[in-house]
């Protein structure tokens, strides 16, 4: 299936978020098209080239996918993190200089682009790998969030997301209504 790629800029209270948005290719035929959405959560690198493949894959299988740059409050909108040494350390870094509280923000704000796009259902998921895959499994805090998909949840199991290298994530587990597949 052909995929449409856009993005959308939302205003976070730390400023704007660009959330990169990849939909099923229904014009002109079909324009009021509805599909489940899915929210894909970034790893330390922001919106690169292999992520942008994986959201066109999961588009192309007929889904409305939001993808939003983690680390907007450091790079500028539309900027990818280097494959590098010194992308590692930089990604790395804002990991744990990303407060709790902005990354869960994110999530309901990528969340409500998807619920509100004209081509969405409602019926929402959410996958990501590395940091992304905690992003998902935080992200299913959301009631609305039916599905996650965690690929090597970085740093889920000690506890260290964001400033203060402090997180909830797994106290909070109990909150997630939807169904939770985990791979390591």
């Amino acid at each position: 299936m052909l995929v449409i790629e856009e993005f959308t800029d939302v205003q976070t209270s730390s400023g704007p978020m660009r959330v990169h948005l990849f939909t099923p290719n229904t014009k002109p035929q079909y324009l009021n098209s509805k599909f489940p959405g899915i929210a894909v959560w970034t790893e330390i690198y922001q919106v690169t080239g292999p992520l942008q493949r994986f959201c066109r894959q999961i588009a192309s299988e007929g889904y409305v996918v939001a993808c939003n740059e983690s680390f907007h409050e450091f790079e500028p909108l539309g900027s990818q993190i280097p494959y590098d040494v010194e992308g590692t350390d930089r990604g790395n870094n804002y990991k744990i200089r990303k407060t709790l509280a902005a990354y869960d923000e994110d999530a309901t704000l990528t969340l409500n682009v998807l619920e509100e796009h004209p081509n969405c259902n409602g019926k929402l998921g959410t996958v990501g790998m590395c940091l992304g895959g905690h992003l998902a499994f935080r992200a299913a805090f959301d009631i609305r969030v039916k599905s996650a998909v965690c690929y090597f949840a970085t740093d889920i199991h000690k506890g260290s997301l964001a400033m203060g290298e402090r997180d909830d994530s797994l106290e909070r587990a109990k909150e997630i209504t939807g169904e939770l597949l985990f791979f390591w």
